[in-house]
């Protein structure tokens, strides 16, 4: 087994610091090996697709790898919602799955699956290792394959990478472990991608034949230096540029974030660039997606340092695969001065963005209480350099119109969009962390989700606001299901529950709200909390929050 248990060895020596392992037999080896091992920091989840999922969120927030360890059979596929999350955000996982001999697959064997690429294309590769260990070539095969998923995950496209295990019995040591400081690591030479100084002379040609420019940026983790050259380039072109709550662009003094509010209904064409400039990951927007496939731009240039990219506005010219940070930094130096048009372009997103805001700020005042009227009282009520976690469904949807002008980070699975890892992926960004991490989630998310809170590493760091109406209220707002008559028992799925008990069960401090006089002093309360991890529960009606959902949207 020292090959086996050399493993550990490679990971620590490659950058990885935490490993997420989930209880099992077949897995016996490298669990000992990692939780022996002095420079792993390991930790056990029970539950494997909320161990995916707070590996995730440690990978996030760390912006480092992060490795997972699970046994034979059906516990390899509880991962798989994390592991496509992580593929399409680019967020560097290693999986690392236990399995027995291959001849022993499909022989009615226990905890015995097919688990060779088990993962499909949701993975930046998959590797196997049979389980034949002593061979000298094959001692060379798993450390040169374990090198190999490491680069890989951690290179200039950052991914998941699975490498599937087989182990035979004996699984565990009768001597101490010893591991092999000299085991052989393969180091990458990280490489920077530039451009000549005959292309950007090429993009600034083709620069002068469009009169208004538009920057989109989608999902992302703050980058301070990015934002700071993004302001400079505003104030010298009035270039506008647009993002929604996680494209993490808060604080940046000139950014359109309520375009989700105006362009619903102000679909015309004076919001329509010439050039659209676009660089990060997935936008929630909806209302920004199809006005600008409505409306396509003479150009499109998306700037990813990637071999392919996703066209999602149908209109894609150009593929710039750099940094965008490099990219924006060049771009400042042959981008135009604000002409006319540009002039003219600018003010009109200003001035649509001023109403939209002042529109937010008034809206409540006239309202019955409600959870839309809860997130902008939250997202005012935190402190700066909190991290905020928007689970899917409403709560982004209804983050996302509101905005923020704080110096705030803005987290959310929106590489698949799924309910499943919300509070894990919060939980496991926490734990990597110590400023505050405050989810903020729908009861159907939360519940669904709840195996999160099922372990022992829950920090005071930790909170949670559920807004819980007792149904999934996200269908009352979609076309299709609001208006048919299984609404309420086939898409809402009525549900009675509340999380107090969940709270008692894992010793974290409970706040409820049911009327805005409650959220007034709770929400204080709820933020204040330094002993423990906390939940806010806010109690709301469904039929109520779809009135004031139409109300903001008009």
């Amino acid at each position: 087994m020292q090959v086996i248990h050399n493993i550990a060895e490679i990971l620590a020596q490659k950058g990885v610091h935490h490993v997420i392992v989930s209880p099992g037999s077949r897995c016996a080896p490298l669990t000992i090996a990692f939780a022996r091992h002095p420079k792993l920091n390991t930790k056990t989840i029970s539950d494997e697709r909320s161990a995916a999922f707070i590996a995730l969120g440690l990978a996030q927030a760390l912006n480092e790898p992060v490795a997972l360890l699970c046994t034979s059979g059906t516990a390899a596929l509880n991962y798989a919602p994390a592991i496509a999350e992580a593929f399409y955000r680019n967020i560097p996982l290693i999986v690392l799955t236990a399995d027995r001999p291959t001849e022993w697959i499909d022989q009615l064997d226990g905890q015995t699956i097919r688990q060779q690429n088990i993962y499909g294309r949701h993975v930046k590769e998959s590797f196997h290792i049979p389980a034949n260990h002593e061979h000298a070539d094959n001692v060379w095969f798993i450390n040169r394959t374990i090198n190999e998923a490491v680069n890989l995950a951690t290179g200039n496209c950052k991914g998941p990478v699975h490498v599937n295990i087989a182990l035979r019995e004996p699984l565990y040591p009768s001597n101490e472990i010893v591991f092999d400081s000299n085991v052989r690591i393969i180091k990458p030479t990280q490489t920077i991608a530039t451009l000549s100084e005959n292309t950007w002379d090429e993009l600034a040609d083709e620069a002068k034949n469009y009169n208004t420019i538009l920057i989109v940026i989608g999902q992302q983790n703050p980058k301070n230096e990015l934002l700071k050259l993004l302001e400079e380039i505003q104030e010298n072109t009035q270039i506008v540029v647009v993002g929604d709550i996680i494209s993490n662009i808060t604080n940046l003094k000139y950014s359109i974030q309520h375009h989700d509010l105006f362009l619903a209904k102000k679909g015309d064409s004076s919001f329509k660039p010439d050039l659209l400039i676009t660089f990060g990951l997935s936008l929630i927007s909806k209302s920004l997606k199809q006005f600008i496939r409505n409306n396509k731009p003479k150009a499109h240039w998306h700037i990813q340092n990637a071999e392919t990219v996703a066209d999602t506005f149908q209109s894609l010219t150009r593929h710039i695969s750099v940094d965008a940070q490099y990219f924006i930094e060049n771009f400042n130096k042959i981008a135009f001065g604000g002409n006319a048009e540009q002039l003219e372009f600018w003010e009109t997103w200003q001035k649509a963005e001023f109403e939209a805001k002042k529109h937010i700020s008034k809206m409540f005042d006239k309202q019955t209480f409600g959870e839309f009227e809860t997130i902008k009282s939250v997202l005012d009520a935190v402190n700066d350099n909190t991290v905020i976690h928007l689970a899917n469904s409403m709560s982004v949807r209804y983050a996302n119109m509101i905005g923020s002008n704080k110096n705030i980070s803005v987290m959310a699975n929106r590489g698949t969009s799924g309910i499943d890892g919300s509070t894990s992926t919060a939980l496991g960004h926490a734990l990597a962390i110590e400023q505050t991490n405050i989810l903020i989630t729908g009861d159907m998310a939360f519940f669904y989700d709840r195996n999160a809170l099922w372990n022992k590493y829950l920090k005071p760091n930790f909170k949670v606001v559920i807004l819980n109406n007792h149904v999934g209220g996200i269908f009352r707002i979609i076309e299709g299901p609001k208006s048919q008559p299984e609404l309420e028992e086939y898409f809402e799925t009525v549900q009675s529950l509340n999380a107090k008990k969940a709270a008692e069960d894992h010793e974290m401090a409970y706040y409820e709200v049911n009327t805005r006089e409650d959220l007034q002093t709770q929400l204080q309360l709820f933020l204040n909390e330094s002993n423990k991890p906390a939940i806010l529960e806010i109690f709301t009606d469904s039929k109520t929050n779809e009135e004031i959902f139409k109300a903001v949207k008009s």
